[in-house]
């Protein structure tokens, strides 16, 4: 159970779960035709989901595109509003000091020295002049300001405009988009499905082994407590598209196992491959997410240097295998450390 260090597994059961049946492995099947072509359609199912899994996720970001995109052009409308605004007020002091000017308000220090009566007079009409020269140059400057904004609210909400019009367009093909997956992975999902039942019985109890159940301890940290959750999964059902509790697809339960150590990952095994850090064959440790196939289709978690526990397709159980069994590796990362 999650929570609870266990001990090490004995020899002769790393042995047992080195040889432990895997769908991708030719070589620990029986040699039957049947079964290689169930296990060549679950791939190309699990490649499908895995699709369909990545288009959902891409649609949802266009969504927070387009939301993003609107509330800047509802913040833009406002700016313009504000700026309008603005521009009428200081407008129409501009003008109104315009029109003093006209009728004498404004006079050149000449003309004011020319029509004063006294000196205190003439200091009186230049201090005057001051203030109203003051009073037009803020009001100059506060209406320029406010133009400049009118301006920039207006491209702010034209390229806004835009922005929507593309994550609109983009949410809209991949709804298509979605459709389409959608019926390719159902029609894929159904002929692997219809070949499984096509299967004898004892190829199908063979699939259906759980292989090595035994304790397996786990190292300490956020890896060790993602191992210990997806290895206490094994026995679980695979059912594509399911996120636990008892059943899961490959990449929900490597997700569902890294929540489980407080750390967040995709959903998709494709986003799962560019995780953290890239890992050589021989550096493989416990917890490295391992990513199979040059399409990047199916993850599996490292148990230890040799062994990974994964959800393995329809038929067949969560269960620790071979990691070089499993699959072609496309590439290993290192979520955490």
């Amino acid at each position: 159970m999650p929570g609870k260090r266990t001990t090490r597994t004995t020899a002769a059961a790393v042995a047992i779960a080195a040889t432990a049946l895997m769908p991708s492995q030719a070589s620990a099947q029986p040699s039957s035709d049947a079964l290689n072509t169930y296990n060549d359609l679950s791939r190309q199912a699990e490649k499908l989901h895995e699709d369909h899994l990545k288009a959902q996720e891409d649609l949802k970001a266009k969504q927070g595109d387009l939301d993003k995109a609107n509330a800047d052009l509802q913040r833009a409308g406002q700016v313009a509003d504000k700026a309008k605004a603005d521009e009428d007020l200081f407008r129409g002091r501009v003008d109104l000091l315009t029109e003093a000017s006209f009728e004498g308000a404004r006079f050149t220090q000449l003309s004011a020295l020319l029509v004063s009566e006294s000196q205190q007079d003439f200091l009186n009409r230049m201090s005057a002049m001051s203030m109203i020269a003051q009073d037009n140059s803020e009001a100059m400057g506060k209406l320029s300001a406010a133009l400049d904004a009118a301006r920039k609210a207006q491209a702010f909400a034209q390229d806004a405009q835009k922005r929507a019009g593309e994550a609109t367009d983009g949410a809209a093909k991949l709804v298509n988009d979605i459709a389409a997956k959608k019926s390719a992975m159902d029609q894929q999902v159904s002929a692997a499905r219809n070949q499984y039942q096509s299967l004898t019985s004892p190829q199908k109890a063979q699939l259906a082994n759980p292989g090595d159940t035994s304790p397996v301890q786990v190292p300490a940290g956020a890896a060790g407590a993602a191992l210990e959750f997806a290895l206490a999964q094994r026995g679980d059902t695979y059912v594509f598209g399911a996120n636990g509790p008892d059943a899961w697809d490959c990449s929900s339960l490597m997700q569902k196992a890294y929540a489980a150590a407080g750390v967040s990952i995709p959903r998709v095994t494709y986003d799962q491959a560019k995780l953290g850090r890239a890992v050589t064959r021989a550096q493989v440790a416990p917890g490295d997410l391992i990513i199979y196939y040059s399409g990047q289709s199916h993850v599996a978690m490292a148990v230890d240097n040799v062994r990974a526990v994964h959800a393995s397709t329809e038929g067949v159980p969560v269960l620790i295998a071979n990691i070089d069994s499993i699959g072609p590796i496309s590439v290993i990362r290192r979520v955490v450390g």
